[in-house]
């Protein structure tokens, strides 16, 4: 073996040895500082292919001096922390300069300094997230430059422009947008209650013939339901005498009215006659009116002088208006009184929308206010304004309700659907905001999958203020970046099956 190569592995042996015995002595005495396992709210880092320091950081090497780089994030925003050895041994952190260039994705670089603190040298800025650039580190010692180069990542991958392409992965450019300041309040699809009625038969009796069923359309005066009454027959009855004694009254007076003129009859037998005919004519009018009210028609009532053999006990019950039977109450041969519901007939061309406005929103909330009404279930949302808002109701909600009105021709909208209700505050242009359909989780973070190339990564970012279409961003994105605002959610998967992990 040659001199100096024997020299170097006795060198290698000896830097070893003297890590591992500090390794010994700093796990007994520290246990205040940083150490390897898992970080609050993450899991402990693997081992990875580079060689460790006795904090766990990645050990750097460079003829006698050596420099443990550590992340350290228990407590206080992420920060660098440098140990430097000399030969294995601790060196006081004031005998070395240092600093780091940090090399980020889209061309940015952070430059660090360092100060001593303690037994180490901690960097004069925080590390931001994400943890994934390509480092530079430049140290001096006693006249002496050290440097060295590494990279680390997380929450990238690499995507193909046919990839992209093919995944139908959008790209947008963020930068400012027109945005409108929106209210999200919890809300319920109901009937409009202006619309819907109780269909009571007025008459009693015994169901004889069901013509409609629940879920069948109706149309305004169309017969849903014949009941067979004696109620009915009785009061067609007394029409048809009450018609048949006013002619005979009308006859009679008339006759009385003759002989009158002719001084034939006294005037106090004429003043009898005619309150006799008037009499009558009031006691038929009063029997008409009160089949009128039942909805006999006209002609109906015409047909019961013309035809006297005609049944007199099937009522016809008719639907309001046109609509829908949401509700059927009643059997063929049921008995029924004349204020039990039979059916219940809603329009189901225009629904309500009741929202919830708690105390703290009410002054945000107006009549003729625009709300744009969402619902997750059906993946659409429609526009309608606010016409009608209560008082504020007391309990533990201490909330008001308010109404929107939505035309709903293809009955999508149905009672007690969850929707949310999304009331317009103010129209504002930020500098910087993103697509919300953009957005991903990961990791604890809100993110968008910035592109530079061919490379994509997650970048955490700060929210504001948000809309149905934009949200504000705040800080962790500039203007003029690209990144994914369709789709994205492919990357975050790509992501997961690479095994990202926050590399410290």
């Amino acid at each position: 073996m040659k001199p100096k190569k024997a020299a170097d592995l006795i060198k290698r042996a000896a830097l070893i040895a003297g890590i591992a015995t500090y390794s010994l002595l700093w796990a007994g005495g520290c246990s205040e500082r940083a150490r390897v396992g898992k970080a609050e709210g993450e899991e402990a880092v693997a081992a990875k292919d580079y060689e460790k320091g006795p904090h766990g950081g990645r050990l750097l090497s460079d003829g006698r001096l050596q420099a443990e780089i550590t992340i350290y994030e228990r407590g206080v925003p992420p920060q660098f922390r440098v140990y430097a050895y000399a030969d294995g041994k601790p060196l006081p952190p004031a005998e070395v300069t240092l600093r780091i260039d940090l090399h980020r994705l889209g061309g940015r670089v952070d430059s660090i300094g360092f100060t001593a603190d303690q037994d180490y040298l901690v960097g004069d800025k925080v590390v931001e997230e994400p943890h994934s650039f390509d480092v530079n580190v430049a140290a001096e010692r006693r006249g002496t430059k050290h440097a060295w180069k590494y990279s680390q990542t997380e929450g990238r991958v690499e995507l193909s422009e046919e990839a992209v392409r093919t995944s139908a992965i959008q790209i947008e450019t963020a930068g400012p947008a027109r945005m409108r300041t929106v209210l999200e309040l919890p809300g319920e699809i109901a009937l409009n209650g202006d619309k819907v009625t109780h269909i009571v038969p007025r008459m009693s009796g015994v169901v004889r013939e069901i013509r409609k069923n629940q879920g069948d359309a109706v149309t305004k005066g169309e017969v849903i339901a014949v009941i067979d009454s004696r109620d009915l027959a009785e009061a067609k009855r007394q029409f048809i005498e009450t018609a048949a004694a006013l002619d005979f009254a009308r006859k009679a007076f008339e006759r009385e009215e003759r002989l009158w003129k002719k001084n034939i009859s006294s005037e106090a037998d004429y003043l009898a006659q005619e309150r006799a005919y008037h009499e009558a004519g009031l006691k038929h009018r009063s029997a008409r009116q009160q089949l009128e009210a039942l909805g006999i028609g006209s002609a109906a009532l015409q047909t019961l002088l013309d035809e006297p053999d005609s049944i007199l006990t099937l009522y016809e019950v008719r639907a309001p208006f046109d609509g829908m039977v949401i509700e059927k109450k009643v059997a063929t041969g049921q008995a029924v009184t004349d204020d039990e519901d039979l059916f219940t007939v809603a329009d189901l061309s225009t629904v309500w929308v009741n929202v919830t406005v708690y105390a703290k929103d009410l002054n945000a909330v107006k009549v003729g206010q625009e709300v744009t009404v969402r619902s997750d279930a059906l993946g659409t949302e429609v526009r309608g304004k606010i016409v009608y808002l209560g008082s504020l109701i007391g309990g533990e909600a201490r909330s008001a309700v308010a109404r929107v009105v939505l035309p709903d021709p293809g009955r999508r909208w149905r009672p007690g659907l969850f929707v949310t209700a999304m009331v317009v505050q103010e129209e504002v242009t930020v500098p910087v905001a993103v697509k919300r359909e953009g957005l991903q989780k990961f990791r604890d973070w809100d993110v968008v999958f910035v592109r530079v190339g061919d490379l994509f990564e997650a970048r955490p970012l700060e929210l504001g203020r948000k809309d149905g279409e934009w949200v504000e961003v705040l800080s962790g994105l500039s203007s003029g970046e690209k990144y994914a605002s369709a789709n994205s959610f492919i990357l975050k998967a790509d992501v997961g099956k690479a095994g990202a992990s926050h590399d410290h």
